[in-house]
């Protein structure tokens, strides 16, 4: 079947007077089932237009007539999952449409975490071993540290009790841990750019194919630090495990969201006080490093905690269960990384708790290098992918409508 775009080529050159101009037929890529489900129920949603003013999937969707596989994966980004459309839906379940936005939306998202996953086996195996996966590599990488710190220390019973003075570098020198995180940053780094450059080269030609102007990256980065679209399109929040709205998803994303960006800040300002001021860490309270940390850690652990318990509550229909382990072991690595580095100061700071500190300091850093190695594979990609899908939405709101209906 010919695509919309040359039946309107032919008709364009017959309303000029000339021949009908012949445009090679390109056999669109084969959609998953996952794909032609989200395809069918936009164009159911496409003839209703309800949830219109919900998000930005609604006014995106009004810029088409059909869906190919790369309009399927640019709204599944774009989606937030507030659950707003479903309850509001007339032709949800158990009407014979089965319409149901959030869950097949989520399931198309899952599959592109793994389809633009580099390298993909790593996307497959996280996917599925989310959870068991996490958890193992944290036990595993704190006993090779543990053992390492061992094996130089004179036994693992020397180490209850080391003398460090609240000097890490004492147990891992400075180069040595330069030496273990830097490659596995560096790799994150090329994995994500990796996985977000083939999602953005499949997804530009179906959003207007514009480059980004400063006003769309402006409304973007609003958008996304706003956390935006978790306020169900009428600011009283999202949906979920009933119809009543809650703010609560919102409120825990912010404090995890934040809470990263802060031990980021952290730790980068300490690398800056490292290299260019000759002050190396550990650092006291009154330091800004410590102060960012500690708070960035209280605000990780509250946001974790609230997503942790809102992720098992939340109803089967909001979502795909099959994403469950992926998204319960970012949850728990977060958690980890964060309640280990308060442990951290606080055995630290505490006199007593001092014989602690050099296996407490390999749990977190155990912690911290399995979260790194596995960022490329799950929710943190999602807010990579879907930080481009709301760049391209802003971009594309912003060209003409192709085919002359609904609005923005």
């Amino acid at each position: 079947m010919q695509t919309l775009k040359s039946l309107t080529d032919e008709a364009i050159g017959l309303a000029q007077g000339g021949p009908a101009r012949v445009i090679p037929i390109v056999p669109a890529p084969a959609q998953s089932a996952a794909e032609t489900e989200v395809a069918r129920q936009m164009q159911i949603c496409n003839a209703c237009r309800y949830c219109e003013g919900f998000c930005a999937v609604f006014p995106a969707m009004t810029r088409r007539l059909d869906f190919t596989q790369a309009d399927v994966h640019y709204l599944a980004n774009l989606c937030h999952n507030c659950g707003a459309c479903l309850h509001a839906c007339q032709y949800a379940p158990p009407h014979e449409f089965a319409v149901n936005i959030p869950q097949a939306m989520a399931q198309v998202r899952g599959q592109t975490y793994a389809d633009y996953a580099w390298p993909p086996a790593l996307g497959r195996l996280y996917r599925r071993n989310g959870l068991t996966l996490s958890l193992a590599l944290v036990a595993a990488l704190t006993l090779f540290l543990v053992l390492g710190a061992a094996l130089q220390g004179g036994g693992l019973g020397a180490l209850w009790g080391a003398d460090l003075g609240g000097n890490f570098y004492r147990l891992f020198p400075h180069n040595l841990l330069v030496g273990l995180f830097a490659p596995v940053f560096l790799f994150v780094v090329l994995a994500l750019s990796m996985g977000v450059r083939r999602f953005w080269k499949d997804v530009k030609p179906a959003t207007s194919g514009a480059d980004v102007s400063a006003p769309a990256a402006t409304e973007a980065a609003h958008d996304v630090l706003r956390l935006k679209y978790l306020d169900g399109g009428h600011g009283d929040g999202c949906h979920n495990e009933d119809d009543a709205y809650t703010l609560k998803r919102r409120r825990a994303h912010h404090l995890t969201f934040y809470g990263f960006l802060l031990c980021f800040a952290a730790t980068s300002l300490a690398t800056v006080y490292h290299y260019v001021f000759g002050w190396p860490a550990p650092y006291e309270a009154p330091s800004i490093p410590k102060l960012l940390g500690v708070a960035g850690g209280v605000m990780l652990v509250l946001g974790t905690i609230g997503l942790w318990c809102l992720n098992r509550t939340r109803h089967p229909a909001h979502g795909d269960a099959a994403q469950k382990p992926m998204d319960l072991g970012f949850i728990a690595l977060l958690f980890l990384v964060a309640a280990s580095g308060l442990a951290l100061w606080l055995v630290r700071i505490t006199p007593s708790a001092a014989p602690a500190l050099a296996l407490v300091l390999c749990l977190h850093l155990g912690a911290v290098m399995a979260l790194f190695a596995t960022l490329p594979y799950g929710k943190f990609a999602h807010g990579v992918f879907r930080t481009a899908a709301l760049l391209r939405h802003t971009t594309e709101k912003r060209q003409p409508n192709p085919i002359g209906l609904g609005s923005d």
